[in-house]
């Protein structure tokens, strides 16, 4: 099986090759594996070099010549170096454009703090209007990347990650999928966290909800759930989702327990695994702290 990043060069190419409006805008990262892209379309794909700021204004520049770009790079160096910019450039000037990232939150902690960001889509919800998809499969991927280059003039946020699950799921950009009912709580697993949920539920009797496009949120998905008791399961800060629940059941008894990356500062390397068991998101620390939070019979 390809990566989410393999993929999205495969189709980023293909894009580029049917859309002449398809632009695509690198800072070094990226580069080597869109060589052909950028041979059979020298006009069409940027390399601005390590200069992140520079990517999302030459990213901006192109949108507002009516070009579809998408920007490509690290999501500690697309969203949170260049914040400005992607505040002022796309957002302030009304103008529209895809950005994917790679790395996740901790995929490469070898590269230091300075290339991890848990805090990314956290960040971006401080701006309006903006779609976020988070896919869990190189084939959701493709989905939603397809989707999102096609949605119109909107800024939209794609997060890969090298964390992804086995099994690509009939993901439908805009909403979250249905894959166990139950009475007892709702768990709402985002992308690569799916498997980990499936797993850590076995035998619960809880609805599983699996959310790939987070804004917006899908809130009439969540009130149809059913149960008002809501574990939001994160690959990103825990808890980034918890105002969009609490605005979803607004009017009804609710709680929330929202599970993801601490926010305590991240001096550890190691591997994607063994963030994972710190952070207590393998399995069997899931359905501890789910099996906790269930409403006591």
């Amino acid at each position: 099986m390809d990566t989410m990043r393999e993929r999205f060069a495969t189709v980023a190419s293909d894009l580029l090759d049917q859309d002449p409006r398809t632009a695509l805008v690198l800072a070094d990262i990226g580069a080597a594996q869109l060589t052909g892209a950028a041979a059979a379309h020298p006009d069409r794909v940027l390399n601005v070099g390590i200069r992140e700021q520079l990517l999302i204004g030459v990213t901006a520049g192109l949108a507002l010549t009516g070009m579809r770009p998408i920007a490509h790079t690290f999501a500690s160096f697309l969203v949170e170096r260049p914040f400005e910019q992607v505040k002022l450039d796309l957002g302030h000037q009304g103008v529209g454009a895809v950005l994917v990232s790679a790395l996740g939150s901790y995929d490469w902690p070898a590269g230091g703090r300075t290339h991890m960001a848990p805090g990314d889509v956290a960040l971006l919800d401080t701006l309006p209007d903006w779609t976020v998809h988070v896919p869990g499969h190189p084939d959701e991927t493709e989905t939603l990347l397809r989707h999102a280059v096609a949605d119109g003039e909107r800024n939209v946020y794609v997060r890969l990650s090298a964390h992804q699950n086995a099994e690509a799921r009939p993901v439908v950009p805009g909403r979250f999928l249905t894959l166990r009912r139950g009475a007892a709580a709702t768990v709402v697993a985002v992308g690569p966290m799916l498997d980990a949920v499936l797993a850590a539920t076995e035998g619960l009797d809880v609805t599983v909800l699996y959310a790939t496009s987070v804004r917006p949120f899908d809130a009439a998905a969540l009130r149809a759930a059913g149960p008002t008791d809501v574990v939001l399961v994160e690959p990103y800060l825990a808890g980034t989702s918890g105002g969009e629940v609490n605005r979803a059941l607004a009017d009804l008894p609710h709680r929330v327990l929202g599970l993801g990356v601490p926010r305590e500062e991240h001096r550890h390397y190691g591997s994607i695994e063994e963030h994972l068991a710190a952070y207590g998101l393998t399995a069997p620390g899931l359905r501890q702290r789910i099996v906790s939070f269930l409403p006591r019979g």
